[in-house]
């Protein structure tokens, strides 16, 4: 079993940016692939961004590619989410998840944290 907590979120103006955080507990994130979603009011919950275990392979949503970064910290077993230039459409509960084999799908996450809220003000 892998725990997932996700901190980070908050009120931003847009143009600003933030750094989300998803800290792991259970078992290494070295294990999986981390992949970061989001959940708009109303809206499905739809794919950010995904990296395999070392973080050398990355794949983002057309919508955030340039302005996100995922990246990892196996030693913290934590992994981040970078966020540039937000934008208001960028509003959403943000989650991160984990499975055990890397792929550029969104399908086929075994374990997801709670969210956390982001906000981006016009």
């Amino acid at each position: 079993q892998v725990h997932l907590v996700e901190s980070g979120g908050g009120l931003v103006q847009a143009g600003g940016s933030l750094r989300l955080s998803c800290a792991a507990s259970g078992r290494s994130i070295r294990d999986y692939a981390m992949g970061w979603f989001r959940q708009a009011p109303g809206k499905e919950r739809e794919f950010v961004a995904t990296a395999n275990w070392s973080g050398g392979r990355t794949y983002y949503a057309d919508s955030v590619k340039g302005r996100f970064t995922i990246s990892r910290g196996n030693a913290k077993n934590t992994v981040y989410l970078q966020m540039n230039s937000l934008k208001p459409e960028d509003t959403a509960v943000y989650y991160c998840a984990a499975k055990r084999t890397y792929s550029d799908s969104p399908l086929n996450y075994d374990y997801w944290g709670q969210g956390t809220q982001v906000t981006v003000s016009s």
